[in-house]
């Protein structure tokens, strides 16, 4: 019973430097283009377009819905915010490499806005839960915000505070979601690219808690 209670322990706290798994120095394998338009995974993306980084959960459900939205040009699954060097899906499981479970959105701000992206973030999953979403429990399935600059930072702080009055009103918890800036993106392994498209009924966790969220005027531009 105490060696189920220590491995659920460290699956609920991110390690230390000196508990991370070491990882490798090349990249893992994964996919050239993108299952769902074709256009290169790893780019090089159109100039003009922006790149926003985004973690709620699994990641599976995540992709999907953001290359579902009008004015994205490319998703792709990964892991980000931790200590190992290009893990893999298995390590990261473990809890202790620190990374999310995250996805890449390449986007083109002339047809969505980072508002619009920060707000489907905000109701299609549960912000409130710490490490953990639904049944998905471990550091990986944090929430987070990981941005590109001041301007895209300032814009996910002031949408949160936002929505953390919204989610007060319907006696919600505090939001617990990190909102740093954008460590190093590692691309997750084929099969996890894309994985709703290949698989339509495959496992998705996407939840929001049924509550709006009303952007804050001064974030309609990035």
């Amino acid at each position: 019973m105490f060696f189920l209670s220590d491995m659920l322990n460290k699956k609920l706290n991110l390690p230390k430097p000196a508990e991370a798994l070491p990882g490798r120095d090349k990249p893992i394998p994964t996919a050239a283009k993108h299952f769902v338009s074709k256009r290169p995974l790893k780019g090089p993306y159109p100039e003009g377009l922006e790149m926003a980084l985004f973690g709620l959960g699994c990641f599976w459900g995540a992709e999907r819905m953001f290359w579902q939205m009008d004015g994205v040009w490319i998703t792709a699954a990964g892991y980000a915010g931790g200590i190992t060097p290009n893990p893999t899906y298995q390590e990261t499981c473990t809890g202790l490499t620190g990374h999310a479970e995250v996805v890449l959105v390449v986007f083109d701000p002339k047809i969505v806005s980072y508002t619009d992206l920060l707000k489907a973030f905000w109701e299609n999953h549960d912000p409130t839960q710490g490490m953990r979403q639904g049944n998905d429990v471990g550091t990986t399935y944090r929430s987070a915000i990981y941005t590109f600059g001041e301007v895209q930072h300032q814009a996910a702080i002031a949408s949160r505070d936002v929505y953390q009055a919204s989610l007060r009103g319907a006696g919600h918890d505090k939001i617990t979601t990190e909102i740093a800036p954008a460590p190093e993106f590692y691309f997750a392994e084929e099969e996890h690219q894309q994985y709703l498209a290949k698989n339509p009924y495959g496992y998705c966790a996407l939840k929001g808690t049924g509550v709006s969220c009303a952007m804050p005027e001064e974030t309609a531009r990035t």
